[in-house]
Order: structure tokens, then C-alpha cells, then sequence
């Protein structure tokens, strides 16, 4: 390997941009790092298995539905249909290599989408031709433009019942404000749907069934489809140009931009997230995924096409950045943790400079160690390929890291970067779990242990009033999957609870609270003596602390102990051991006492003059409120909005579409324990639900009471 990277450092040496050693598969240029997203059964992992079959990844097409699919390989999975882990797998189209992570639909497990969007350079948005935008939808979309990366959309499912493209493509417009401009349009609807006519070289594309696809029929447009498809692409070359300098020239000497050109402009306002190239097709019926792949190597970044990785230096703590070149010092992001059964922990990580070499040693700035890399395979959902080494742009495994997390950055001691971490959202249920026997003690621990480096979301804390283990989540879903895997995958005898609300406190109106901390431990006084205020802030706008006092009063090496304190009541309230959020602490005085001063004793004082400001502040119990849509037939709308109403819900808005009623309402996460069965019940399972987080609210007083009491 040395003498790979001096025979390419020689042979690049005269190169002022992108360097690339002789060692790596696929040129940078070649490579495409995305990610499939979506709301839960919008197709996505139906399209990933397409993807895989045409490619020549697998040989035969795996189906959600009777719980085959590749992608899909946690039994869980398998027995409810859905994703619940992001899988990642590499296929080869056109000789380029496209490292693909298929996401999770669900809302519980959105944190799967978050830290994958963190690491990924494009993503591909499917969305059902049939229900268009739907809430999961929205908050992909937006993970997406959080970190600034080029999408292109397929609408899925134009051979369903009910399915509209137009009416698909208005919808993103409206709610996701974004730019979309069609590449295609449908040949054929609903039970008639043949494929898509391609209005870049203006040809119909259909889908031969007995191939399953893999056999594409290339023609003339069809007559009656004529004037649509030119209409069509007559938007398409007015949208490219009204963003790109270089095809508006062309477009004002000659309308008719050619093709060629007009797929380099398509590309470049692709990259720069000016447009969002739309495709159409059917994944179930084998309809419209070479196309799709074509559109990902066409229109998608490779690496070099994106921003630097921006980080700081660790100690220096000065702006540093890291370009995709593999002579750059290596860098890298663990961006998830799996358990598996066989090789033990699993770090996916992603290399942005540099390479990362087995047999090396890498740096963690976090925990200031070096780790050995022991081995590094190519991921296939849960299968591994043995690799000597991951080039600048590659997405890969690592097996043997001992003190790594998720978020972790892995670098050259020498020359060392810390990269932005992933920030979660905070869990919202719990529930109480105990193992069955002393025996089980050590098994739940190692098991709890486990699942909370994979997740970040999975929360585990030990009750100080009760001693009970409680376990905490991003919905029943959630921590259903997490209490079936430690029974199956650890083989844990362990009773669980049922699930609780994982509230929040705060406060009303400001107060201020002081605390002198003056004892003596083992023959020695210790002293520390804070005074501070707390002030509401507006929900959601998280928790602040401020200094406002002179060092003369509180001398600045014990600072960081009394933020430390402040932190730790903040963590358990007061009211029921709830984190208080929303809130600002100013330190404004207190006082020291040079011989008896120290860190405990001025930690100590911080957490009780929280305390004492708190009680004052007039505190409140805060509950998670979901975002519910709810779509039923129109003869159960009256039973449905009664149940709501029951339920505490305030209805937003009802709309009709395609024949369905949908519902908006925003309803504690309180009152929805057990509510799909009650749904199923309600419109004898004719209706379907999703609900994701939409804000926090206080408590109403009876509420907050009983749950005091309780």
C-alpha cells in the first residue's frame, strides 16, 4: 500500500486539484453516495431492491411484502413489513459505484434518516403517486435542505387506483416549496400504466413484464401523447434555463436546446439545488428504475462536486476543512453503531479525505486515544466484503473499534479535525424494564448497554425514587423493536412495563435562587456560594446559560464546575424528575473563599440555587404533542372526529382527495396509547394513521395533578 501511495503521490504531483491513488476501484468522478427516503410504504426499499436486481447486485428481486427483501434483513423488519435500520449497500451502474443507504419511513426511527442525510452527498425522495405529501414526507424533505443536499424525486405507484403524477407533482410544490421539473412523463395510468416517455431524447419507454423489467422497450411517442410530452419538455428546457446562464443562451438563439446540453444544465442546477429533476415509474411493477439509476449518475454529486467537510482543530480550536482527495489527511465520520451476531459491534463510517487503511492506527479527538483498524468490510445489508482500505469518498464498515460512538470523528493524530457532531431530538416515552431474575441482572445491562451505542435515540436511566430501570424512546414502536431485540438477539428474561409519556418541565415566570455551600468532608471545609435567576424563553427555543458576575466574586476556574451543576438539575427538575427545558440561567453573583474553595462544593451550590429558582419560577409539567393524519372513508369521518375529540385533539383541517377524507389534528402523545387498534376498530380497518412530533404544551392543571399524584 506505501508504495501505491508514492507511485500516485508521484504521478499526481502535478495536479492542482483532486488526488487519487492507483489502489481505488472507481474514481472519485465515479462515485455516488445517496440515500433513499421517503414516508413508511411509499416504496422505498421496493425501489432499492429494483435498483439491486437491474444492476446486477442480487439475482433475484426480493419483496417487502412476504419479507425478502435484501435490504430488509432484521427479522423485525421481516415480520411487519416495514424498515426500522438504515441498510447500506454498493451496486455498479454505467461502471460508476453508487454506495446506497435505504432509510427507515417510520417516524420513530426518523434519527436513521438524520444521521444518514449527515454523511450522504444526494438522495433520491419517493413519493406515492396516489397520496403525494404525506407527513413523513415533509420532515425527510427538510432533513434533506438541513444539510444542503442535491435530491432528485420518483413518484411511485402510478399503476395504483387513485394515482395522479400531475396532482403528485403540485402537491411537493405546495408543501415542500420545491423546485421540481419533471424529466418524464407517465405513459399510460393506473391499471393501463406502460412506463414514462422521456422528454430529454423524447422517446416512450415501456417495461417488458416477462423480464420483470430488465428488458426495455425503446420507441416513438405515441400519437395521443404527442402534444403533452412536447409541451412537457417545453417547460422542462424554459425551467433549466431560467437558473442556468449557459442554457439561457443557447435557449434565446434556438428554443430547442439540444440534449446534450441541456442534460449538462439539468446537472449543474441539480448541483447547485436550484432544480430537483423528477422521475416517474411503478417499483412493485418493475416500471421506471433503469431510468432512475440513470438519473442518479446523471444528476447526483459525486464527491468533489460537494463543499469541503468543515471541522476545527481540537486543541486550537481554528476553522479547518477537509476536501474529498486522497492525499488530503485522512478524515472520517462514524455515523452509526449495529450489533451483529457474528463479528460484534459494527461502525459505518464515512471517509471524507484521506485513506483509511487496515493495520493503521487512527485518532479520536473526542476521547484523545488512537483505535487500531482491525478489519474493514464493503456493507450488502447484513453481509460483508473484506477491504484492504476506504478512499476519500467511500462509505464502508469498520469491526474492532473499542471507544468509538456515533458522531465520533476518526482522523491522523499528527494532523487532527474534529467534524461537526450529529444532534438527536430527545426521546418522548419510556417504560419501565426489570429483569425476571438475578441472574438476567447482568444480561439486561450488557443488552441495554448495546442498543444504546446503536442508538442514540434509546435513552436508559435508573429511577432515584423507585430504583426501577427505565428505558426511553421515540415512540411504542420504537421501544417495542428495542424490548423484542433484547429478548431474541441478547436472549434477555426481563419483564417490561407498560409505556409512559416522557414529559418535559419548565417554567411559568422568572425567579432567582442562591444556595452558600459550606461543609466539611474527611477533615476539610469546603466552600462554594452561587447566586442565579432563571427566565422562561419562548417553546423550543432549548436551554441557555449565561455568566454575569466578576471573576472577583466567582473566580473563573470554577466556572465550568458550576455549569456543570446547573446542567445536572436542569437533566431532573424538580417537579417529577422531568428535564427542564426552555429556560435561560444567568449566574449573577455569589462569592469564594480562597482557602476552602472547590469544584464540588460550587457545583453543589449551582444545583441547589437551580433548585430554589425553580420552585419559585412558578414550574409546569410540558406534554409531547403529535402531528396525527388520519385518512378514512367518508362514512366513518363522524366516529373518527368524535374520537379525536375525546382524545383531547384539536382537528386542523379535513380535506378530501382521491375519494378519502384526511385528517389533521394534533393530539397528545398521552391519549394515543393503543390508538391503531382503536382506529381499526372505529372504521373496521378500513382507515390508516401516522403521527410524528409536533411540539410541546403544558399540562392542563387536572392533568398535571393526577400525573403528580401518580
Amino acid at each position: 500500500m506505501a508504495n501505491v501511495l508514492e507511485q500516485s503521490k508521484k504521478s499526481n504531483s502535478d495536479q492542482p486539484s483532486r488526488r487519487e491513488a492507483e489502489g481505488r476501484g472507481r474514481p472519485l468522478s465515479r462515485i455516488r453516495n445517496i440515500g433513499i427516503m421517503a414516508h413508511i410504504d411509499a416504496g422505498k426499499t421496493t425501489t432499492t431492491e429494483r435498483m439491486l436486481f437491474y444492476s446486477g447486485r442480487v439475482h433475484k428481486i426480493g419483496e417487502v411484502d412476504y419479507g425478502t427483501a435484501t435490504m430488509d434483513w432484521m427479522i423485525q423488519e421481516q415480520e411487519r413489513g416495514i424498515t426500522i435500520t438504515s441498510a447500506a449497500t454498493t451496486l455498479f451502474w454505467r461502471d460508476h459505484q453508487v454506495n446506497i443507504i435505504d432509510t427507515p419511513g417510520h417516524v420513530d426511527f426518523t434519527v436513521e434518516v438524520e444521521r444518514s442525510l449527515r454523511v450522504l452527498d444526494g438522495a433520491v425522495g419517493v413519493f406515492c403517486g396516489v397520496a403525494g405529501v404525506q407527513p413523513q414526507s415533509e420532515t425527510v424533505w427538510r432533513q434533506a435542505q438541513k444539510y444542503r443536499v442535491p435530491c432528485l424525486v420518483f413518484i411511485n405507484k402510478l399503476d395504483r387506483k387513485g394515482a395522479d403524477f400531475e396532482r403528485a407533482i403540485a402537491d411537493i410544490r405546495a408543501k415542500l416549496v420545491a423546485p421540481v421539473v419533471p424529466l418524464q412523463i407517465p405513459w399510460g395510468s393506473e391499471e393501463n400504466y406502460r412506463g414514462v416517455i422521456d422528454l430529454l431524447d423524447m422517446r416512450a419507454v415501456a417495461f417488458d413484464d416477462e423480464s420483470m423489467g430488465a428488458q426495455m422497450d425503446v420507441g416513438d411517442i405515441p400519437p395521443e401523447r404527442t402534444a403533452d410530452a412536447e409541451r412537457a419538455r417545453a417547460r422542462l428546457i424554459e425551467a433549466v434555463a431560467e437558473v442556468d446562464e449557459r442554457i439561457l443562451e443557447i435557449y434565446l438563439e434556438n428554443p430547442d436546446v439540444p440534449t446534450g446540453e441541456l442534460r449538462a444544465g439539468l446537472r449543474r442546477a441539480s448541483l447547485a439545488r436550484k432544480l430537483v429533476p423528477v422521475l416517474c415509474g411503478s417499483a412493485l411493477k418493475n416500471k421506471g428504475i433503469q431510468p432512475l439509476l440513470d438519473a442518479v449518475v446523471d444528476y447526483l454529486p459525486a464527491p468533489p462536486d460537494v463543499a469541503a467537510i468543515q471541522g476545527y482543530h481540537p486543541k486550537t480550536e481554528e476553522r479547518e476543512e477537509r476536501k474529498a482527495d486522497d492525499f488530503e489527511p485522512m478524515s472520517a465520520m462514524v455515523f452509526k453503531i449495529a450489533t451483529d451476531a457474528y463479528i460484534g459491534r459494527l461502525h459505518f463510517v464515512r471517509v471524507y479525505s484521506g485513506i483509511l487503511q487496515k493495520g493503521k492506527n487512527v485518532y479520536n479527538p473526542r476521547t484523545r486515544k488512537r483505535e487500531r483498524i482491525s478489519r474493514i468490510v464493503r456493507l450488502h445489508a447484513n453481509h460483508r466484503e473484506e477491504l484492504e482500505a476506504l478512499y476519500s469518498g467511500e462509505i464502508g464498515g469498520l469491526v474492532g473499534l473499542k471507544d468509538v460512538t456515533t458522531g465520533d470523528t476518526l482522523c491522523v493524530e499528527n494532523q487532527p479535525v474534529l467534524l461537526e457532531r450529529i444532534v438527536f431530538p430527545e426521546p418522548v416515552i419510556s417504560m419501565a424494564i426489570e429483569p425476571r431474575t438475578q441472574a438476567d441482572k447482568e444480561a439486561l445491562g450488557d443488552a441495554l448497554s448495546a442498543l444504546s451505542e446503536e442508538d442514540p435515540t434509546f435513552k436508559v436511566r435508573v429511577d432515584e425514587d423507585t430504583g426501577q430501570t427505565i428505558i426511553s424512546g421515540m415512540g411504542e414502536l420504537h421501544l417495542e423493536i428495542l424490548k423484542d431485540r433484547m429478548f431474541r438477539e441478547f436472549k434477555v428474561n426481563a419483564r417490561a412495563g407498560k409505556p409512559m409519556v416522557w414529559y418535559r418541565e419548565t417554567i411559568r415566570r422568572p425567579a432567582g435562587g442562591a444556595h452558600r455551600f459550606q461543609r466539611e468532608f474527611g477533615g476539610a471545609m469546603q466552600y462554594g456560594h452561587v447566586v442565579l435567576e432563571i427566565t422562561p424563553r419562548e417553546r423550543g427555543a432549548a436551554n441557555q446559560i449565561e455568566f454575569d458576575v466578576s471573576p472577583g466574586l466567582v473566580p473563573a476556574e470554577f466556572r465550568d464546575a458550576i455549569r456543570e451543576g446547573v446542567e445536572d438539575g436542569l437533566a431532573t427538575g424538580i417537579l417529577a424528575h422531568y428535564p427542564i427545558v426552555d429556560v435561560q440561567v444567568r449566574i449573577v453573583g455569589g462569592s469564594s473563599n480562597p482557602d476552602y474553595d472547590s469544584e464540588a462544593a460550587f457545583r453543589t451550590a449551582a444545583v441547589m440555587a437551580l433548585r430554589e429558582a425553580v420552585g419559585a419560577a412558578e414550574p409546569v409539567l410540558l406534554e409531547p404533542v403529535m402531528d396525527l393524519e388520519i385518512l378514512t372513508p367518508e362514512e366513518h369521518l363522524g366516529d373518527v372526529l368524535g374520537d379525536l375529540n375525546s382524545r383531547r385533539g384539536n382537528v386542523r383541517e379535513v380535506k378530501t382527495a382521491a375519494g378519502t377524507r384526511i385528517i389533521h389534528a394534533d393530539v397528545p402523545l398521552a391519549e394515543l396509547f393503543g390508538y391503531a387498534t382503536a382506529l381499526r376498530s372505529l372504521t373496521r380497518g378500513r382507515a390508516t394513521h401516522t403521527m410524528q412530533p409536533r411540539l410541546f404544551e403544558v399540562v392542563p392543571e387536572s392533568i398535571q395533578h393526577s400525573i403528580l399524584q401518580h
